[in-house]
C-alpha cells in the first residue's frame, strides 16, 4: 500500500529537535507530571498509588473511568460509545480504518490534518476536497459541500477547531453539514482535539458525536489538555461503529498504557484547573500574535477563533518552503511552511506557549523579513 508523505510531520521530524523557538508546537505548553499531580492537591497519595501499579496490560478498550470521563466531554454519550487509543492520530486511523473501503468516495475540507485526506486515498477511496477560502473565513461552503456530496458519498471528513486556519465552525453551520450527510446517508468523521480551545469565553461548539447518528469524533489530551507525553486519544461514536472498531483494533493495539490511563483520568477529573490554564494562556498568546500581524504590513491572516494555530500569508517573492529553511538557519526558529498543506505563500504558526518566547520568535521572524526586504524579495 502507497501513502502520501506525511508533510507536516516529516517536516517537524527533521527540525523540531534543533529548533531554539519552535512555532511549530501546536499543543498548549505542556504540562509536567508534578504539575499535573499539585493540580489534584493529593499529590503524594497519587504517588504512593502510582508506585504500586502493576504494569500490567490495561483494559482493552480503557479502563471504565477514563471511558466515562471522556464520555463526559459530551451531552449524549456512555461508555459504550467511547473507545481509548494510543493518541489521537491512532483514533483517526482506526476510525478511517473501519469506515473507509476501496473504492468508497469520502469527501474531505482542506487544508486539513493530511490523515483526514492522506489515510483514505490510501485506502483507494475517491477523494473529493472542499476548498477552505481566507475570504470566507476558512470556513466551508454548505452549498459547495452538498454539490460535492452525492449518494455514494460514504464519509465526510471535519476539522473542527480547524488544524492549520484556527477557523471554528459553530452550531448552526454543523447542523447544515449534518443534514446534507444525513440526506445522502453518510458518516461524518470530526477531528475535535481542538474542540475546547475557544477563544471566546461565551461560545460553546457542540460535538459532532451529539448532533449526528452517524457521527464519529476524535478527540485527545494533546492539545487541549497539554499531555502530549501520555498518548491518550478516543473515539466517540455510535455503539454499533464501537464495535466494529474493536474487530480493527486487535490488529493494531492490544491496549494503551495503564500508567497513561490513570493520569488520563486525573487529567479529566481536573479539566476545569487544566483547561483554565490553558485558556487564560492561549488568550494572551493570540493577543500577542494579532499585534504582531498588524505591525508587519506584508503579513495577513485570518484571526484564528479556536485551537493553537494560525495560518499567516505574506507577500514576499519566495517560496514558504526556502522561506521557512533560511529562517531556521538563521536563526533556529522553526515554522511550518503552507506547502505541507498545499498552500504555497503561506506560513502555519503555532502560538500557545510562554508570551515572552512567543514575542522573542516572531521578533526573529519580522527580523528576517526585513532582511527579505533588503535583497528586493
Amino acid at each position: 500500500m502507497k501513502i502520501a508523505p506525511f508533510g507536516v510531520e516529516q517536516w517537524m521530524n527533521a527540525y523540531e529537535v534543533g529548533a531554539d523557538a519552535n512555532l511549530g508546537e501546536t499543543c498548549v505548553d505542556s504540562l509536567t507530571l508534578e504539575g499535573l499531580l499539585d493540580l489534584t492537591g493529593r499529590k503524594e497519595e497519587i504517588l504512593r498509588e502510582l508506585l504500586a501499579l502493576r504494569l500490567s496490560y490495561g483494559d482493552i478498550p480503557g479502563s471504565d473511568e477514563l471511558r466515562d470521563r471522556v464520555a463526559g466531554l459530551h451531552d449524549r454519550q456512555g461508555r459504550e460509545n467511547v473507545m481509548i487509543l494510543n493518541g489521537g492520530s491512532a483514533a483517526n486511523f482506526l476510525s478511517l480504518y473501519t469506515l473507509v473501503e476501496p473504492g468508497d468516495e469520502v469527501v474531505a475540507v482542506y487544508p486539513t490534518y493530511q490523515q483526514l485526506t492522506g489515510i483514505p486515498e490510501s485506502f483507494g477511496a475517491v477523494l473529493r476536497t472542499l476548498p477552505l477560502r481566507p475570504e470566507q473565513g476558512f470556513l466551508p461552503d454548505p452549498e459547495e459541500l452538498a454539490a460535492l456530496v452525492t449518494s455514494r458519498t460514504k464519509l465526510i471528513c471535519l476539522n473542527n477547531p480547524n488544524n492549520p486556519t484556527g477557523a471554528l465552525m459553530e452550531r448552526p453551520l454543523l447542523e447544515r453539514i449534518v443534514r446534507i450527510a444525513r440526506d445522502a446517508g453518510a458518516w461524518i468523521l470530526c477531528d475535535e482535539v481542538y474542540r475546547f480551545l475557544v477563544h471566546n469565553p461565551k461560545v460553546r461548539v457542540p460535538s459532532v458525536a451529539d448532533l449526528y447518528e452517524r457521527g464519529v469524533v476524535t478527540g485527545s489530551l494533546s492539545k487541549c489538555f497539554s499531555l502530549a507525553g501520555l498518548r491518550i486519544g478516543w473515539v466517540v461514536g455510535p455503539e454499533a461503529f464501537i464495535g466494529d472498531l474493536f474487530s480493527h483494533r486487535d490488529y493494531t493495539t492490544i491496549s494503551c498504557g495503564r500508567l497513561d490511563d490513570r493520569l488520563g483520568c486525573l487529567a479529566l477529573e481536573h479539566r476545569g484547573a487544566i483547561l483554565g490554564r490553558n485558556l487564560a494562556l492561549l488568550r494572551r498568546c493570540a493577543s500577542v500574535l494579532e499585534r504582531w500581524v498588524d505591525s508587519e504590513p506584508r503579513v495577513s491572516m485570518v484571526k484564528p477563533r479556536a485551537g493553537t494555530t494560525a495560518f499567516l500569508h505574506y507577500d514576499h517573492n519566495l517560496d514558504s518552503q526556502t522561506f521557512c529553511r533560511r529562517l531556521y538557519d538563521r536563526d533556529r526558529t522553526l515554522l511550518v511552511p503552507g506547502t505541507c498543506f498545499d498552500r504555497d505563500r503561506w506560513l502555519r504558526v503555532g502560538y500557545a506557549f510562554a508570551p515572552d518566547d512567543l514575542e522573542t520568535g516572531l521578533g526573529r521572524v519580522s527580523s528576517f523579513l526585513r532582511q527579505l526586504e533588503s535583497e528586493g524579495l
